[in-house]
């Protein structure tokens, strides 16, 4: 049998240093806080192994999916592992409790499910307040009750609490959910976790016990006015392909599916071997950034299945074979997101499977 390898020139490089130094930019930040690195969506688009050994330095991790937390301790995991939403069901109480998981609980179901379990062992708790989100949590006045029922459940060891900031990123900012949380937590000693990325980077005073930074540690900023390089991120995902054709146009002619760019003049264009069942979006439109010959331009017409048009205007060396980078090293998931009317955060988990992947140490 003849052995062969997919040629397609697409890739997606993963640099465990650049997610090392994240961590550190994290760390710098928040010294007297204990870190919860935040893995959940395959640690966005990164590989969920990969990660975790890249975040050693982490005290704990924090994701939503059980499977990926029970793989994690199969693979010799012990840090404290999150599960972010719970549980949804009693069966994955047993489990949580075999495999020391900490598991959030925030709403009255999941009290429920706790004192109705018979468990083989205490599963430690991080009592969720809703301070303002409005997505998952107990309502603030409830916390006295929670606990109450939370110290009587003989399933429960270690209680914590946490909540999470809507607008940490956007002009609102924390305070105004920090004194609704210090305010319904007063005289309660517990450990509290509640900053994310943004509140990390901005917000000293929410610090607190855990920080829960995501995805600054993968080399992008949280917020849409100050980048991640100025923050001092690094990118750790850099998406990467070639050009597998090159087109001169003539006044007139248009480019893809739908014609939704028309050429005014003549010039080259390159077809770039990505499209959106690689993971890109299918909403960018014409003139998000692109790299071709580690030079900037911008993407032409509608982005397929499986490639998208590159201007090749000014780019007199660009031919079949030439390297064209989509997003990563120089040149932001942030700026491509923005230009297509999303959030970097998609980009980067919508990396699809077929993108061979590959790690620089």
């Amino acid at each position: 049998m003849v052995e062969w390898r997919a040629m397609r020139p697409i890739r997606a490089r993963i640099d465990s240093a650049a997610l090392r130094h994240n961590l550190g930019a994290a760390r710098l930040r928040a010294p007297r806080s204990r870190i919860c690195a935040v893995v959940k969506a395959n640690a966005y688009g990164h590989g969920l192994a990969r990660a975790a050994r890249a975040f050693a330095a982490a005290e704990g991790l924090a994701l939503i999916e059980l499977e990926a937390a029970l793989e994690l301790r199969r693979t010799g995991e012990r840090r404290p592992i999150l599960l972010l939403q719970g549980f949804f069901s009693p069966e994955e109480l047993e489990p949580i409790a075999a495999h020391g998981l900490t598991t959030v609980v925030h709403n009255p179901e999941q009290l429920a499910m706790l004192e109705e379990a018979r468990l083989p062992g205490r599963i430690a708790v991080v009592a969720k307040l809703n301070t303002g989100m409005n997505r998952l949590g107990f309502p603030v006045e409830d916390l006295s009750g929670v606990l109450d029922r939370l110290r009587n459940c003989p399933g429960v060891g270690a209680v914590a609490l946490m909540t999470h900031f809507a607008d940490a990123d956007g002009k609102r900012g924390v305070r105004w959910q920090l004194e609704r949380f210090e305010a319904a937590t007063t005289g309660v000693d517990l450990p509290r976790s509640l900053a994310n990325s943004a509140a990390l980077l901005r917000y000293p005073e929410s610090h607190k016990d855990w920080v829960r930074p995501g995805i600054m540690l993968y080399g992008c900023s949280p917020f849409p006015d100050e980048s991640a390089e100025a923050l001092g991120l690094k990118p750790a995902m850099t998406l990467a392909s070639e050009l597998i054709a090159v087109r001169d146009l003539r006044p007139g002619d248009s480019v893809g599916y739908g014609g939704t760019y028309t050429a005014s003049g003549p010039m080259r264009i390159g077809i770039v071997a990505c499209g959106y069942a690689d993971g890109y979006p299918r909403h960018a439109p014409t003139g998000t950034p692109i790299l071709v010959c580690g030079r900037r331009t911008r993407t032409l017409g509608r982005v397929a299945m499986d490639v998208l048009f590159a201007d090749l205007t000014g780019i007199p060396e660009a031919a079949v074979g030439s390297p064209a980078t989509l997003w990563g090293e120089g040149l932001s998931a942030d700026e491509v997101a923005a230009s297509a009317g999303t959030v970097s955060y998609e980009l980067l988990c919508a990396l699809t499977p077929r993108v061979p992947v590959s790690e620089t140490p």
